[in-house]
């Protein structure tokens, strides 16, 4: 007790609360004290103690608190101890609690209440809104005062803490706190010691129950044991702790956590479980999604229990620990619990792939054989578990957990492994097998052997070495450059050719020409079984795989069948992948008949293949080599050797040969073969062992572990029951297993560069033909034939038309198709059909479509997006075609897109299905549409596109040179009509050709207008480049009127269509128009600036007067900043023509004035070559001299002198005045060789003479010297003129340069021409003397002589007496002007 100086009387007490000085937060009540009394510990709380006799004290106290207005807003805590309470008591505390405002806590210990105050006290609970916690200890409430209490906290909303301590409420007053807990949610703590524990199972089921984050402690003392908490709730780190309930009390708690949210952690250890409750806590694991960890270590559980518990894993998604160790289930029990975390089957997923860590075992657990097995299997193929723990198992033998260790080789996800206590890991055996796994295996990052005989034996060191070293991070190196390369060790041959060519039988019969000792048993077998196989025809792929010494050959048949021929593109080689291709054709039609195919089909087929072949090598990314082609002509038994028929065959091969020389790498020999003998196709076999060891030699080398792995690969397919694909995580699984370059070696190593190594070795292997992988697909085709012929070849024949349960015009969606490939390839007979769905998933063919271009994507931004299934779209070309317009004023366009080397490539059978699904073109259309409601429609060969009155069809044409005919028929003007085919449609085409040019031609109008077949447009179209350069060849006021003309069409002698023509400004956009003035224009300009066009030497007067201001500015001085000037105004002047100028016509006007000068300009020029130096021999020879070349029959101008040259022949040109011509029937004289004298002396004449003859060209002056036939591309002698940025001005902008040239020229003329008169007279000099010389060598120096070599003939002009050499047809007709002159 206190000493007595702090002790106090009632009245000190009385007078302190009246006069309000003490600042009180706690008061303590002490009732039935020996004396009485008062004690004040600190400032703000007092201790009261009444004694028996004096216990009115406390009610006056009680009523003069409830009045003391200080008191009541400083106090905070009451405590009542051994109060036996009356009504008037409680009364007055009501009305203390009543008044004050900070009270937060109640404290009632070993207190005594009848009925009539714990009802007041209740009521008094009800209506308060301060206090925020109660204690009431050894009370005695009982049932009906926790009633009381539950009632009253129903509605308050303030109390957060509640202790009931040592007082009996029993089950029905636990009842009554359950619905409190049920009403009241502001109750944080509450914390309950009874005598039964019966009173925890009520109370923590209505809290997980009703999910309330409310802390709850629970304590029992039954019997006269020793208190014991029963439960534990910590909303704080969301933990249940149950220590001991009974039965019936587990399981309605277990019916609480059902759709419970607060609890993660439920800790059971200890409490005995039975069956009953596993069964109601399995529901709990399907249903709670919150549950994060379970403990159920040493109850008891048996089998029963434990599958119970594992049947609930199945369904739940939501717990990552369980703990099961130290029970007393069996084999049965772990092989249950083990199930949803294993995978049996390739494709079958893993049930639970939530569960993170499980631990059983225990001295009681009994593993034995089926629970050993069960473990394997989970490790096997796991993907989720990274920590296992096996507590004290006696059951498992050092041979067992060898297993287990092997077992984790191929794991990749387990992280840490227990083992305590296991009495099996003991021996080198398991020492040797740990650290073998740690080898392979990088993942592993702890193994606890504690209380094992191996880490008692001190053996474990070795083990937690490796553990430090595979956390340890490697130097990083460059994981393809040291990877070695050597020479590929397989070849595929490529059997092309059509249906009934015998293909089939041949690549049998080639197999069995090999000895039969080098086959295996089965293909022994097979062997016996390929003539039942040759009568029956072949659908689809087949690959046929045979071994020549360390060569692996395989024969690949690509179907002959149409269906097929779009996946073809597909099977193509490339990266310079080790193949070669037979072109297999058969003599006769049809094998069952004796009809021999003529030459002509027999050359239609081999040019398809040919053609396929080389389109498809230009389109590959790598192509190190050309081709390999060997031809094979079958059923050669049947045809007379010394038919005629065959000859013409060997002649029309011969000219292929020749034809496709530098495209392909033909084979100089023609086999001819009855497929059916293997000693006919001996020599067949012979040449392919010899050229596939060639090829191989040839082809760029592979990485060394690409020939390791296909065995590695062979044998994992032997150990898996023959599957034919493969998981991209089994590949590297096996990869860490078994190959020690593609292995990761820590748990730091770069495991994305390590995945680089692995998959660029399985792209090599997919370029050689091994298998079939591609990157996102994340799976690998092992068997090829098995793709090609069950997969492929029934996608290909897919008719989704009749399972698709709605018509979507080539449309489904993706989950549609999966369930049509399902109906399709998924027999209903067990045992009978596919079985592609035992290897691959729907989902999985359907990315294998996407791939492959079997299907499209209509969005491929839209993860939801249809799919675009080309092989099911209706064929329309059985119905009438017409355009959805047919006014008078529609506006009809066509252009027909082959390749730019029709005769040796085409567009392959894949190459339209590609287009249909365009992504650019798709994207496009979806912007017009959105701008203009464009629609899009498909056809199998047809695309149909309407954009604002653009209706647009996009064909197929050709039944074996594959091109594309854009159609259009339109109510815009045609040039929108183009543009709508330049900006839209030819780009969406030209994007997919990869490696292949195209031209483009244009169609005759009226076939478009009248639809006409494809078969008879085959005539109807002309090069638009070609066109063009018709424009451009032709006169200046010819170019608006020019016509091309068609031929007419007909069929068996009917008329089909008539011959007519189309003016060229009828089928050329105004942009096309404008490009060809564009480019005359250019010329002009080049030639203005050539022949230093001065505007003073204007003959005819047609130089337009300028403006005043024109005249000062046109006033160049003959500087450089002159110079600039000129330049600037001329680029003034190009603007104001290119706003004069507004139509085609008044440019051709423009064109023509310019023309008209410039001939005049060259023929002064040529004029000036001819008269020049007529001192010289007196012109005893003529000057216009040319060289040309005979090439194929036909005659090549020469454009440049190289010493060296051979076989040039020396002709004269006609030189008479404005009219020099070629002429007629000329010998001339060869030249043998070309030696550096004469190019010294000939090579400036040739460089003058071929820029005068360039313009001439150009500007159509050579159709009147006649030289259009021999004339060559010079686009690349004269490239230099074609460069000029005015190709592109506007229009009649490179006319005005040329005045603007002439006009800035003249004072560099004027101060050039002396140097530049000087040099061409030195070059034309050397030249003459060089012809005079040549000729009398050849002794062709007399008159005579030139006459009958050269057809020329000397003359004088009457009017200024020059001398000319011309032809006979001008002395004739021009006889009034000249007068011959004999030499």
């Amino acid at each position: 007790m206190a000493s007595n100086q702090h002790l106090r009387d009632f009245q000190w007490v009385r007078q302190a609360i009246k006069s309000e000085n003490l600042n009180l937060q706690s008061i303590s009540f002490y009732l039935s004290q020996p004396t009485s009394g008062c004690y004040q510990e600190t400032e703000n709380s007092i201790t009261i103690n009444i004694s028996k006799d004096t216990i009115s004290y406390f009610t006056s106290l009680l009523a003069l608190l409830g009045v003391a207005k200080t008191t009541q807003s400083s106090l905070q805590n009451l405590e009542f101890h051994r109060v036996p309470w009356e009504l008037q008591q409680v009364q007055n505390l009501g009305a203390l609690l009543e008044n004050s405002s900070n009270i937060r806590q109640l404290v009632f210990q070993k207190n005594s209440f009848n009925m009539a105050c714990l009802a007041e006290l209740s009521k008094i609970l009800k209506n308060n809104e301060v206090i925020k916690e109660i204690m009431l200890s050894e009370s005695g409430i009982g049932s009906v005062g926790a009633g009381l209490l539950a009632s009253a906290l129903k509605v308050n909303s303030s109390l957060e803490e509640l202790q009931i301590w040592e007082d009996s409420i029993g089950s029905k007053g636990a009842e009554e706190l359950s619905k409190m807990i049920e009403a009241n949610s502001t109750v944080k703590l509450l914390t309950i010691f009874d005598s039964n524990s019966i009173t925890a199972t009520p109370l923590i089921s209505a809290v997980l129950a009703r999910n309330r984050s409310m802390e709850v402690h629970i304590w029992s003392g039954e019997r006269g044991e020793k208190s014991s908490k029963v439960v534990e709730f910590v909303p704080e780190n969301s933990t249940l702790r149950i220590y001991r309930l009974n039965a019936s009390g587990l399981c309605r708690v277990a019916c609480a956590l059902g759709w419970n949210s607060t609890v993660k952690s439920l800790d059971m250890t200890g409490v005995r479980l039975k069956s009953r409750w596993a069964k109601e806590f399995r529901w709990v694991l399907e249903q709670n999604r919150s549950l994060k960890e379970v403990n159920l270590s040493k109850t008891c559980l048996k089998d029963k229990g434990v599958v119970y518990v594992a049947a609930g894993l199945f369904k739940n998604q939501s717990l990552e620990s369980l703990y099961l160790d130290g029970n007393w289930y069996g084999g049965i029990g772990l092989e249950h619990l083990l199930c949803p975390l294993s995978r049996f089957s390739a494709l079958q997923s893993q049930a639970n792939q939530m569960l993170k860590s499980v631990t059983f075992g225990g001295g009681r657990t009994k593993i034995g054989r089926d629970g050993l097995n069960a473990i394997l299997q989970m490790l096997t193929t796991n993907q989720s578990v990274n920590r296992l723990g096996i507590y004290d198992d006696e059951s498992l033998r050092p041979e067992d957990i060898v297993k287990i260790f092997t077992s984790l080789e191929r794991n990749a996800t387990l992280r840490c492994l227990s083992l305590q206590g296991c009495k099996g890991v003991d021996g080198e055996l398991v020492l040797k097998s740990i650290l073998q796994t740690l080898q392979v295996n990088p993942w592993i990052e702890d193994i606890d052997l504690a209380r094992t005989p191996l880490q008692n034996a001190g053996k474990a060191e070795s083990i937690y070495l490796k553990l430090g070293q595979n956390g340890k991070s490697d130097p990083e190196i460059d994981l393809l450059k040291d990877m070695p390369m050597t020479l590929p060790k397989s070849c595929r041959v490529f059997l092309c050719g059509q249906e009934y060519a015998g293909k089939a039988t041949l690549s049998n019969s080639i197999s069995q020409n090999f000895s039969s000792s080098k086959l295996t048993y089965i293909d022994q077998v097979r062997t016996l079984i390929n003539p039942v196989e040759q009568a029956v025809r072949t659908l689809g792929m087949k690959i046929k795989t045979f071994k020549d010494e360390d060569t692996k050959i395989s024969m690949w048949n690509l179907a002959g069948q149409h269906e097929f021929y779009s996946l073809h593109d597909l099977m193509f080689p490339g990266h310079g992948s080790a193949s070669f291709f037979l072109i297999i054709t058969s003599l006769f039609r049809k094998p069952n008949n004796r009809e021999p195919k003529t030459a002509s089909e027999i050359e239609e087929d081999l040019q398809y293949w040919l053609r396929f072949i080389v389109s498809n090598s230009r389109r590959a990314v790598q192509q190190c080599m050309l081709p390999n082609v060997t031809v094979v002509l079958t059923h050669y038994d049947k045809i007379n050797q010394l038919s005629q028929n065959l000859q013409a065959t060997v002649n029309a091969i011969q000219e292929l040969r020749n034809k496709f020389y530098g495209f392909v790498e033909f084979y100089p020999t023609l086999f001819t073969v009855d497929a059916r003998s293997s000693a006919s196709v001996s020599k067949l076999t012979h040449h392919l062992r010899k050229t596939s060891k060639t090829i191989l030699q040839r082809v760029p080398r592979v990485y060394e572990l690409c020939n390791d792995l296909i065995q590695i690969l062979s044998d994992w397919r032997s150990e898996n029951y023959n599957k034919p694909a493969m998981k991209w995580k089994e590949f590297g699984e096996l990869c860490q297993a078994k190959v020690p370059s593609l292995r990761i070696r820590s748990r730091n190593d770069n495991k994305e560069k390590v995945e680089m190594r692995r998959r660029a070795v399985a792209t090599c292997l997919h370029h050689i033909g091994e298998l079939i992988y591609f990157d996102e697909l994340g799976f690998l085709i092992l068997d090829c034939e098995w793709f090609c012929g069950e997969v492929l070849g029934q996608l290909i024949r897919l008719d989704v038309r009749k399972q698709s349960s709605s018509e979507q015009n080539g449309f489904v969606s993706q989950k549609e198709l999966e369930r049509i490939l399902k109906g399709s390839l998924q027999s209903q007979i067990p045992g009978m059909g596919s079985k592609v769905f035992e290897n691959l998933e729907a989902s999985d063919l359907v990315r294998m479509m996407l791939k492959l271009e079997l299907c499209y994507e209509q969005d491929p931004s839209n993860p939801n997006s249809l799919l675009l299934i080309p092989s099911i779209l209706e064929e329309g070309r059985g119905r009438t075609q017409r355009w959805q317009l047919s006014t008078a004023d529609c506006v009809y366009a066509g252009r027909h897109l082959e390749c730019d080397d029709s005769s040796h490539m085409f567009l392959t059978p894949g190459f339209f299905p590609r287009l249909q699904a365009s992504v650019h073109l798709h994207n496009k259309i979806i912007k017009y549409k959105n701008q203009h409601g464009a629609t899009y429609s498909l056809e199998k060969y047809l695309i149909s596109i309407n954009i604002n009155g653009v209706y647009v069809r996009i064909e197929l044409g050709g039944q074996l040179g594959y091109y594309i005919d854009v159609l259009a028929c339109s109510t815009k003007c045609l040039t929108e009509t183009l543009r709508l085919f330049q900006q839209l449609i030819i780009p969406a085409i030209q994007s997919l050709c990869h490696g292949v040019a195209l031209t483009e031609n244009i169609i005759r109008p009226e076939c478009v207008r009248n639809l006409v077949p494809p078969r008879y447009r085959k005539t109807q179209f002309v090069p638009l480049q070609q066109l063009k350069h018709a424009l451009l060849s032709v006169p200046a006021e010819s170019m608006y009127d020019y016509q091309h003309t068609w031929d007419s069409v007909s069929d068996s002698g009917q008329p089909i269509l008539a011959s007519g023509f189309d003016f060229a400004r009828d089928v050329l956009s105004d942009d096309d128009f404008r490009e060809v003035l564009h480019r005359r224009y250019h010329d002009l300009y080049n030639l203005a600036i050539e022949l230093q066009v001065p505007q003073e030497n204007d003959p005819d007067g047609h130089n337009r007067p300028p403006s005043t201001s024109e005249e000062a500015d046109s006033k160049v001085d003959p500087t450089f900043a002159g110079i600039a000037k000129g330049v600037e105004t001329v680029l003034q002047r190009l603007k104001i023509i290119e706003q004069e100028i507004r139509d085609l016509k008044q440019e051709i006007q423009g064109l023509r004035y310019y023309e008209h000068r410039l001939l005049i300009e060259l023929n002064r020029k040529v004029n000036y070559l001819v008269n020049y130096n007529v001192q010289l021999e007196e012109r005893k020879v003529p000057n216009m001299f040319y060289f040309v070349r005979t090439e194929n029959y036909s005659r090549r101008l020469v454009t440049t002198m190289i010493s060296g040259m051979t076989a040039l022949r020396l002709l004269m040109l006609c030189e008479f005045r404005r009219e020099m011509h070629v002429v007629e029937d000329q010998v001339g004289c060869e030249m043998m060789q070309v030696d550096n004298s004469a190019v010294k002396c000939l090579a400036p004449y040739t460089k003058k003479f071929m820029k005068l003859l360039t313009f001439a060209l150009k500007i159509g002056a050579h159709l009147a010297a006649g030289m259009g036939e021999m004339i060559p591309d010079l686009s690349r002698e004269v490239a230099h003129l074609a460069d000029s940025p005015l190709l592109y001005g506007a229009a009649g902008a490179a006319a005005a340069g040329v005045v603007g040239a002439a006009a800035v020229g003249r004072g560099e003329a004027s101060r050039n021409r002396s140097k530049g008169s000087g040099d061409i007279q030195q070059d034309l000099g050397a030249a003459q003397q060089w012809v005079v010389d040549f000729l009398r060598e050849r002794g062709c120096s007399s008159g005579k002589d030139i006459a009958e070599k050269f057809r020329l003939w000397r003359v004088r002009y009457r009017d200024d007496g020059q001398i000319a050499w011309v032809c006979r047809r001008h002395i004739y007709t021009r006889a009034n002007e000249i007068i011959e002159v004999p030499v």
